[in-house]
């Protein structure tokens, strides 16, 4: 029964994961976090090769629910759900801060959880290489262990997934307020600097900042009411590529929860001269965040 209704569960695993990342609008602002981005060079390449993998999934999950007791579908799923171990892989090892893109939503950095969600993808397409029957006559065979299995596969898909942790953000908040913080106290009752990366990873001025970045945090420091947060980075122009030091500034008291989209000042300086480097990042990534709709 799980063999024969794998094609049934990856078939619609894919075609959600590829939709979203073929037709979503934000792709292109999701891959400008990713390692494509240096991988291809810029965030065009990087936001037409998600979309090109999109497509890809959209083409396996409709092999895998029109014909779904054969071999080849179960097996391109299979080499897909492999690709996308390598991919995370690779991109753990060279830029370990960099978004999995692995749903075209998610812009949180690779965690456990997506290489659970890429090894359940592989493991999924290897049982739907060995169905022996169509899902649809297997459903209809024993319907009531079908839907359960089916609940079972959807439930631990979602366990694995980050697209529905901003369901749970009123319950996380509710559970800060009651039993306080997970986070190591800091003596000057400061926001830890964890927190503060964590926020930055989230602004439209890291994504538009990574095809500069090139290294984890090195340092940071708090100034005038601002906590600064220094990365190494390259940086390209028409003299060539030089190292350069990324600085954001943002708000040393913002959180998650009080403030979770502060402004943040980024400079570029070169590493040689200690001088301003005028860069348009916005240009450089590609993205241009949409003015909201009153």
């Amino acid at each position: 029964m799980i063999l024969d209704l794998a094609p049934l569960v990856c078939g619609v695993l894919l075609a959600v994961s590829g939709a979203a990342k073929l037709l979503g609008r934000r792709t292109a602002q999701v891959a400008a976090n990713t390692v494509l981005v240096r991988v291809l060079g810029n965030g065009h390449r990087a936001a037409f090769a998600l979309r090109a993998v999109g497509a890809v999934e959209l083409a396996v999950a409709a092999g895998l629910l029109a014909a779904p007791a054969t071999v080849v579908p179960g097996a391109a799923t299979a080499v897909l759900g492999a690709g996308f171990v390598g991919y995370l892989g690779y991109a753990k090892a060279t830029a370990p801060q960099s978004s999995c893109g692995c749903s075209a939503r998610d812009e949180g950095p690779i965690g456990v959880r997506s290489f659970a969600r890429a090894g359940a993808v592989l493991l999924c397409g290897v049982a739907a290489a060995f169905a022996g029957t169509a899902w649809w006559s297997r459903v209809a065979r024993d319907p009531g262990w079908s839907v359960l299995v089916v609940a079972v596969a959807a439930a631990g898909l979602l366990a694995l997934s980050t697209d529905l942790d901003r369901v749970w953000l009123p319950l996380r908040r509710l559970r800060l307020r009651v039993f306080g913080t997970p986070l190591p106290a800091d003596p000057g009752g400061r926001v830890p600097v964890e927190a503060t990366v964590e926020l930055l990873e989230r602004s439209l001025a890291w994504q538009a900042s990574a095809p500069i970045v090139r290294s984890a945090l090195l340092d940071a420091w708090d100034d005038d009411g601002w906590r600064v947060l220094r990365f190494a980075g390259v940086h390209e122009d028409a003299r060539g590529a030089r190292p350069v030091n990324v600085l954001f500034a943002l708000d040393e008291n913002a959180t998650a929860d009080a403030n979770p989209s502060p402004a943040v000042r980024v400079s570029v300086i070169d590493d040689r001269t200690q001088e301003v480097v005028p860069v348009d990042l916005l240009a450089l990534s590609g993205l241009r965040r949409p003015l909201r709709m009153v």
